[in-house]
């Protein structure tokens, strides 16, 4: 790396969605040197198949296997957090679910006082970063690093599906991530030929041979280091061994919503009574770091199926699943080439809501145990609903001064009574679309949670005794004007020189949808304000 006093300009900490993203732009110019700092490893072998996110959303070594605090409003359980622990990050391990989001959700942001950052703005930029093949071409990207195309998987089932969901009022919509995103759809994922598309192939893999840009992997960030009111290096552990590097010009935390907020309050950055509780000298209070925080909170109903052959229970069990094998291996299809979800949907649970406000994503299979994904020996199918912007707040704080203890992350789901209702009612949308006429040859028994959990309370019950996280975290380094910010719109830390934070914690809002794309967005902007000064 082409550095002067072996000091790059910029240190990336984090390659993941955002951060691999960064560092490729940053790195665009030959004079411009960039550290690009992960925890994780480069790669693992399985990591570009998309049916691999059934394999990592609970493996050591490539995830951090968070989990949550006990809870009451979730009936004190402990809920698993999978976090990607790789180059590629999230974008790695993830359901490979590609979603903008809304424009109302941009603009929403641009009116809170983040300039450059509505609809307008952001727009363009998910145009430049987008490689996908179907769309309107003004305002989806086709020549962009960011593989993305709707999934191919050929079913009699989904036709069937949509045309029970508009048999009930709702509409197809072909394209969920141009000007309107209402309606039942094919996802649309970072998926290509049959291959993932993350960040650490779309990004880093291209930009290996630049010498102005030294990744260096199993590399975890122990703190930033600051002095007089600047960020001028940080302190990472790889080896055993404590290494110190210094930046000419600025250290961009690209950590995550989980663990950006945890290295800025190691780094004595955040709420004094936190970090003095923890024996950590405050070197800048911020009020912000840790809170705001919010996750899409996820349930799922299942039924079996009564036709043969049609669910992947059947198609990948046993002999069959070495069929599918075969399939991928020689056309790139089948099974192992299917993101998280095929089909998704956008609904309003109201009709006088502007936007909808519920996500549902429809499997062509069930599986005993979320977390393990192993199949049913029945044929079966699953329908998930996530509430797209809840109200609910939680946040995320350091255990103590140690880096390697997981930080406390707390939901505190469902507790505004906005998120409950919204959650019921997508309860009955889901089940409504199943029982529909156009359904009636494929659904079997709803088997979870069954029939005899019906009505508001009772639906309510079992929503809290087994909803789970989407993945989804953001907001912990929320980016505003405000006094409980922590970035202002140009994703500079309040109050410090030589900092900034680019990655899903400082989304002032959440998007509507999956967020890895967002992310990515956010890294891409991150670029542009970085180099227009």
């Amino acid at each position: 790396m082409s550095t002067v006093n072996g000091q790059p300009d910029y240190i990336v900490v984090g390659a993941g969605s955002a951060g691999a993203a960064l560092a490729y732009r940053l790195s665009e110019n030959p004079q411009t040197s960039v550290l690009l700092i992960e925890a994780g490893k480069a790669v693992h072998p399985y990591s570009r198949m998309p049916i691999s996110f059934g394999l990592f959303i609970d493996r050591p070594g490539v995830n951090w296997r968070y989990f949550s605090e006990p809870e009451e409003g979730t009936k004190n359980r402990v809920i698993p957090v999978p976090r990607g622990k790789m180059l590629g990050g999230s974008s790695s391990i993830n359901g490979l679910v590609y979603v903008r989001g809304q424009t109302l959700d941009y603009d929403t942001w641009g009116q809170l006082g983040n300039r450059g950052w509505s609809w307008e703005e952001v727009s363009k930029v998910f145009h430049r970063m987008e490689n996908f093949e179907g769309g309107d071409r003004h305002i989806r990207g086709q020549d962009g690093p960011l593989g993305v195309s709707e999934v191919p998987d050929q079913n009699p089932l989904y036709d069937d599906l949509f045309a029970a969901a508009e048999s009930v009022g709702h509409r197809r919509n072909f394209d969920y991530n141009g000007l309107d995103q209402e309606g039942i759809a094919k996802t649309q994922a970072t998926i290509k030929t049959g291959r993932r598309m993350s960040t650490a192939h779309c990004y880093l893999q291209p930009a290996s041979h630049r010498k102005n840009l030294e990744v260096v992997t199993e590399a975890m960030t122990q703190r930033l280091l600051i002095g007089n009111k600047r960020c001028t290096g940080i302190v990472y552990k790889r080896g055993g061994q404590n290494q110190t590097v210094l930046c000419k010009k600025e250290v961009i935390l690209s950590a995550g919503a989980v663990s950006s907020p945890q290295i800025l309050e190691l780094s004595g950055i955040g709420r004094p009574e936190i970090l003095q509780q923890h024996g950590i000298e405050v070197q800048h209070e911020l009020q912000g770091v840790g809170e705001n925080f919010r996750d899409h909170i996820a349930s799922r109903i299942q039924w079996r199926i009564k036709v043969p052959n049609i669910s992947y229970n059947d198609k990948a069990r046993g002999i069959n699943l070495i069929g599918q094998v075969i399939k991928y291996a020689t056309t790139g299809g089948g099974f192992l080439s299917l993101p998280s979800t095929p089909i998704v949907a956008f609904l309003k649970t109201r009709p006088e809501l502007a936007t909808p406000d519920i996500q549902l994503s429809f499997i062509p299979y069930a599986v005993e145990n979320p977390k393990r994904r192993k199949l049913y020996k029945f044929p079966g199918m699953t329908f998930i609903c996530y509430q797209l912007r809840p109200e609910s707040l939680g946040s995320i704080h350091i255990r103590s001064a140690d880096p390697n203890e997981q930080p406390a992350i707390r939901f505190n789901f469902l507790r505004d009574p906005i998120d409950v209702r919204a959650m019921i009612d997508g309860v009955n949308i889901m089940r409504g679309i199943v029982e529909a006429k156009p359904m009636d040859q494929y659904r079997g028994d709803e088997f979870n949670p069954g029939k005899a959990v019906s009505g508001d309370a009772a639906i309510e019950n079992w929503l809290r005794e087994t909803s789970e996280t989407a993945y989804h975290p953001m907001g912990t380094c929320r980016m505003g004007p405000g006094p409980n910010a922590v970035v202002d719109d140009k994703l500079k830390v309040h109050g410090l020189e030589g900092l900034r934070v680019a990655d899903a914690s400082i989304f002032p809002t959440m998007p509507s949808g999956n967020t890895n794309a967002a992310s990515i967005m956010v890294g891409e902007r991150a670029s542009d304000l970085i180099k227009g000064e």
